[in-house]
């Protein structure tokens, strides 16, 4: 299962403009500008917050698993998506704390002529008054966050992967835990307080480029999410009959009772039926495409019947094939359940599908299915 919560507020931090409020702003950055003489770097930072209340509610009563070592714990990942970055360079890394102080998104942007002060700034959690400064002495801003064993998400990429999609599973669970506030995150390149450090990323002369990502008040189909994943496969097949492997040869899927749309906050049910694209005649008063078996279950290792979600317009894959994405069994077939949260609504899916099956190389044993099966989300 992939559950998808959007930011519910977020701002870029200026050192350049060290009061400035860009909480409306549709794009995050994380920049670095280095002056030719070498001097008076300045770079950027983001504040991003997600409400946990319903992640948090959903696990104590057990619809989603607690994070944990076992297989079936769920993981969280924070989803940035790029919007025209500049000058990159070839690899670089970027990170993510837990804020340890409460901060005020605001309402200002970054071009406002008068500057906007009110909210959080380099300075400043909340406007430009010394009770509201992030430390003191000023010069040590930028925000505040906890550092340590498990305090700390990373990702590392290069100037062709520009989206974001960070595990930051051990901070979450901080949050839910309430280890720690549930402040957000400050997402940034490695560097001090302040910016005060020339041996880390921020303060060093080493020329990084700078990164951008939508905002949650983008107008696109790109904000941000902190994305929870978890195994919910079952597996009870009752009196059904597996898919042979020579069935799995030349094998077709549909879909049972695949509506054309769905309500954006709803929970649906999918149904899929796979049998051999040309089945053989037989003497039985039952049709052989109309008997039901299950495709494979996965209990083998490295076999399996997956899902993926794609925007139909744009290619995206919102699901990837992977451990949350397995297909179920029950008495009467397969299946696997969408919780819509999370999916732009007015965009229409196209569902793909992956069965592992066999040994051998990975063509050899993987088979993908797209057959068009398409609905739509709406409000």
């Amino acid at each position: 299962m992939h559950y998808f919560e959007f930011a519910d507020k977020d701002t870029t931090l200026y050192e350049a403009s060290s009061s400035l409020n860009a909480g409306l702003d549709e794009v995050l950055e994380i920049q670095k500008n280095v002056p030719a003489s070498g001097a008076n770097i300045s770079v950027s930072r983001i504040l991003i917050s997600f409400d946990l209340n319903y992640i948090s509610g959903s696990i104590s009563s057990g619809l989603i698993p607690a994070v944990g070592p076992n297989p079936a714990s769920s993981s969280f990942f924070l989803n940035l998506f790029d919007a025209n970055p500049t000058a990159l360079a070839t690899s670089q890394s970027i990170f993510a704390y837990p804020i340890s102080g409460s901060w005020i998104e605001g309402d200002g942007r970054s071009y406002d002529n008068p500057t906007t002060t009110e909210g959080a700034s380099w300075n400043f959690r909340d406007g430009a008054t010394v009770s509201t400064l992030w430390r003191r002495p000023i010069s040590a801003s930028g925000g505040l966050w906890f550092e340590g064993p498990g305090f700390e998400a990373s990702m590392s990429f290069n100037k062709k992967t520009k989206d974001v999609r960070m595990n930051v599973t051990d901070i979450v669970d901080k949050f839910i835990k309430g280890t720690v506030p549930n402040n957000g995150f400050i997402v940034k390149r490695s560097g001090s307080v302040g910016n005060t450090s020339s041996s880390l990323d921020e303060g060093s002369t080493d020329r990084f480029g700078n990164l951008s990502f939508f905002s949650s008040d983008t107008h696109t189909k790109y904000p941000p999410t902190l994305e929870a994943v978890w195994d919910d496969s079952k597996w009870v097949t009752g009196s059904l009959s597996a898919l042979s492997s020579t069935e799995l040869e030349d094998l077709v899927v549909y879909m049972k009772g695949l509506r054309p749309e769905y309500k954006e906050n709803s929970k649906a049910k999918f149904r899929l039926v796979g049998r051999t694209r040309f089945p053989e005649k037989t003497f039985s008063t039952t049709p052989s495409n109309l008997t039901v078996k299950y495709l494979p279950s996965g209990s083998t290792s490295g076999d399996g019947a997956f899902y993926s979600i794609v925007d139909a317009e744009t290619d995206d894959v919102v699901v990837p094939f992977g451990s949350g994405s397995k297909v179920s069994c029950d008495s009467t077939g397969n299946y696997f359940n969408v919780w819509m949260n999370g999916y732009q609504p007015e965009r229409y899916y196209t569902l793909q599908y992956k069965i592992v099956s066999g040994s051998g190389t990975a063509d050899e044993t993987n088979t993908f299915i797209d057959e068009g099966f398409t609905f739509k989300v709406s409000l």
